[in-house]
């Protein structure tokens, strides 16, 4: 942990909506004294610089060598290579990954030496933009962090993670790897394939883009707002977490046949019952929200 009345300085790597996000949040809380930024595209450190989200740019090493806490923020592709060679620069810093699935990156560095420092995370918050014009405060308030494999990793770079969250504040749960990308292809990753299908059946059904316009608000708007997303940062995400994302895609499927079946017979009854029975997620949600945020430590 850093001493006190000392500026902690954090690395961001990959200033995209998440990156760009972090850096916004954990500057105006007082988390980070300093907010070094780094990516591929020079651009997009100008901007941020521009915006003053960042304090400054530099490569890669040089931020790492600089830095109490590295946070890679980048797409998940990218990180499955990133990570190692980021841990093969630190010595006493802390590494945390905020990608949006974890058992290929663990796995990534299982052997790694340095693998202490690292701890694997997932802030539970986005939107359907991206980039750093995307970026804003606020965007990660009273979500939920998900830490990962928390006994892989030491107990300091655990206790800058748990404070990280506290700071923003968000509430922490503890998963396995595994155990994340299972639950997050449930509640994550299939409402945005369902997000992509239905924007494209619309497209492929009403050739009148007027009508679509004019009519096309509030509950559509909402249930399409997702196909906007970004197809650099999702198709990487449907690639690592495949099999978790077809198994919940099966039994999406299988509930629009039963929709469909019960259209065809016109047994408008057990349609009735089902809408009932999903309008039980509205208690699952709606109780969620009233669980407390992690507190400070």
């Amino acid at each position: 942990m850093k001493p006190a009345g000392q500026k902690r300085v954090v690395t961001i790597v990959g200033l995209g909506l998440i990156g760009g996000s972090m850096a916004i949040t954990l500057k105006e809380n007082g988390f980070a004294g300093h907010i070094i930024g780094v990516d591929k595209e020079r651009t997009s450190e100008e901007k941020a610089l521009r915006r003053c989200i960042i304090d400054e740019a530099l490569p890669l090493n040089e931020a790492v060598a600089k830095s109490d806490l590295v946070l890679l923020a980048t797409p998940v592709d990218v990180l499955t290579d990133l990570l190692p060679r980021v841990l093969d620069l630190v010595q006493h810093q802390v590494v945390m990954d905020l990608g949006s699935t974890k058992a290929p990156l663990v796995a990534s560095v299982r052997e790694h030496p340095k693998r202490g420092r690292y701890v694997a995370a997932h802030p539970m918050a986005g939107t359907e933009y991206s980039g750093i014009e995307a970026a804003q405060p606020n965007l990660f308030d009273h979500k939920v962090m998900v830490l990962c494999d928390l006994g892989d990793s030491d107990a300091d770079a655990v206790a800058v993670a748990r404070s990280l969250s506290a700071s923003i504040p968000m509430r922490v749960v503890e998963l396995g790897s595994d155990a994340h990308d299972l639950h997050a292809a449930y509640v994550s990753h299939i409402s945005h394939i369902s997000s992509f299908a239905l924007a494209l059946t619309v497209l492929a059904k009403e050739k009148d883009e007027q009508r679509i316009f004019e009519l096309a608000s509030g509950g559509f708007s909402s249930t399409v707002r997702l196909a906007k997303s970004s197809a650099d940062m999702w198709v990487p995400i449907f690639r690592q977490n495949r099999d978790y994302v077809l198994d919940v895609l099966d039994e999406h499927i299988n509930q629009l046949a039963r929709f469909r079946s019960l259209l065809i017979k016109r047994d408008f009854e057990t349609f009735y019952r089902l809408i009932e029975e999903a309008n039980d997620i509205r208690r699952i949600l709606e109780g969620s929200r009233q669980e407390p945020v992690f507190e400070m430590e």
